[in-house]
């Protein structure tokens, strides 16, 4: 019976050496799923919740980038709200027709500079059509002068959103127009707020042409301020966005180092005590070998 006991220790020797070897090149306790089962498991779901905060990350990159380009573009806008108010303001005094021609000639040059801007683009899409990002929005017409006679919208009241945390979404950016008086807001047209920037814009600029001042300061100056306040509202929005992203980001990045952690404590070996473990286990492997060694030389000749 000796040689068969021999070998099965030997055999079950061998076996945890081998495993010991393994974990100490590795660094890794559990590598098939018969090394822990437990451990796998909760590795696993550990692993497939990493997979999701991961996910959530690459979500709020791509929405805080949106939203960076989205608020520049409005920030323009409000520019030239801001300078179109003053012309008007400065239009409604006493000035020459020569000084309101003049105006009229900066303010075409602000319409194509804004249908330029509402037109703006991230990543290759459109970022104020709603849901239609593959085309321009704002499509203007233009009259044999090349003046810019109305823009019309080609996009939708529909947008797009992201999952930034579990049973979280987020939409960043709002469509260019929403004349339906409900759902989000819209950029340069919302019957809400009475915004009808381009339409207001060339208001100013046929009025300035014509020399109707009253109706620059009774109309088109009250009008431009509303269309002011809709694209602060409108800013405002993405400020409060960008916040969230910024507070999901820090709460993914916070859970997903804690996970690694809790990975690495249940899939890492502890090297320190797997070095000790490995030597008791060499050790017992040669002192096995050398007594087995020692029993195997006697013969029956020693018993008679």
């Amino acid at each position: 019976m000796f040689p068969d006991m021999l070998t099965q220790e030997l055999g079950m020797l061998s076996q945890k050496l081998q495993q010991l070897q393994t974990e100490s090149a590795t660094g890794q306790r559990v590598r098939q799923p018969e090394d822990d089962p437990g451990a796998v498991q909760q590795v696993l779901n550990m692993q497939s919740e990493s997979s999701k905060l991961q996910q959530y990350q690459s979500n709020i990159s791509v929405l805080q980038g949106t939203a960076t380009a989205a608020g520049s573009a409005v920030s323009a806008l409000q520019e030239i709200a801001t300078r179109l108010s003053d012309i008007a303001t400065s239009a409604g005094g006493t000035v020459s027709q020569q000084d309101l021609d003049a105006y009229a000639t900066e303010v075409s040059q602000l319409i194509s500079e804004a249908v330029s801007t509402a037109n703006t683009q991230y990543n290759g899409n459109y970022l104020f059509g709603g849901t239609l990002s593959s085309h321009a929005p704002f499509v203007a017409t233009t009259d044999p002068n090349g003046q810019i006679t109305s823009v019309a919208y080609q996009g939708n009241t529909s947008t797009t959103s992201a999952e930034i945390a579990q049973g979280v979404t987020l939409s960043i950016v709002s469509p260019g127009a929403n004349p339906s008086g409900t759902g989000p807001a819209g950029l340069i047209t919302d019957t809400r707020t009475g915004a009808d920037f381009f339409a207001h814009m060339i208001s100013l600029r046929d009025h300035l042409l014509s020399g109707d001042v009253q109706s620059i300061t009774n109309a088109d100056l009250p009008a431009l301020q509303a269309d002011e306040q809709n694209q602060i509202l409108y800013s405002t929005n993405i400020n409060v966005a960008q916040g969230r992203l910024s507070t999901a980001s820090t709460a993914a990045q916070t859970q997903q180092s804690s996970l690694t952690q809790l990975i690495s404590n249940d899939a890492d070996a502890d090297l320190a005590q797997t070095i000790t473990s490995l030597s008791q286990a060499q050790y017992a492997y040669q002192a096995a070998l050398q007594s087995g060694a020692a029993i195997m030389k006697q013969s029956l000749l020693d018993y008679m």
